[in-house]
């Protein structure tokens, strides 16, 4: 019975690395989308419905965590580092289902140059959160997983940059408003996954610290 409540530590990295999986699986497939927009080939509702596949694979690894500490009684990391990273990996997963929503409810038939590039900015974020994920069992990598970190936190000072020039050229030409305003909406749930990738890549920094 004992046995039980103390799992082997690969357990919750295993589970963690597959929802980290899930999470750059949904960012390829909406970099996918927002750069196949506009084109007639692109299978744009095939690619919305794999990014509804991750984000509930996303929700059956969390509850599976979630219940895993409720059942254990030691973790290899702290309780709440595990689940805040849990929590936050599931809601950048959310955020990326909600740009595939997007493009249905607000009818977006077109990308633009500064939806593209934040699109290809949010997968390079979650593939740099993937491996330090990955890398984060290892005492060894300990470094590797900082270096990926920073990237993250690089990234999304990047995507700053891009998601202000979008929503400065929406409003200074004569486009149509509404389009406008639905457009914004798009970059702002855009730069919310690389805010959400930030806040995870910060937790696992604080991992490192905890356990240095």
């Amino acid at each position: 019975m004992f046995s039980k409540m103390m799992p082997q530590r690969r357990e919750f990295y295993d589970l963690l690395e597959a929802h980290s999986d899930r999470l750059l699986a949904a960012a390829n497939a909406v970099l996918r989308m927002v750069n196949g927009l506009g084109s007639q080939d692109a299978e744009i509702d095939a690619l919305i419905k794999e990014v509804h596949l991750n984000e509930r694979s996303g929700d059956t690894i969390k509850a599976e965590l979630t219940d895993l500490l409720h059942k254990s009684f030691i973790t290899p990391i702290s309780r709440e580092a595990i689940h805040t990273l849990t929590v936050e990996l599931e809601k950048i997963l959310d955020t990326l289902e909600d740009l595939a929503n997007a493009v249905d409810m607000y009818n977006i038939e077109d990308s633009t140059p500064e939806s593209r590039e934040l699109a290809a900015l949010g997968a390079d974020a979650c593939q740099r959160l993937n491996r330090a994920v990955l890398a984060l069992s290892d005492k060894k990598r300990r470094q590797d997983v900082k270096a990926y970190c920073q990237e993250v936190g690089a990234i999304e000072t990047k995507g700053d940059k891009v998601y202000r020039k979008a929503v400065a050229r929406l409003f200074s030409d004569d486009s149509n408003l509404w389009a406008a305003i639905k457009l914004k909406e798009f970059y702002v749930l855009q730069e919310d996954v690389l805010d959400f990738c930030e806040d995870a890549a910060k937790t696992i920094e604080g991992i490192l610290i905890e356990n240095a």
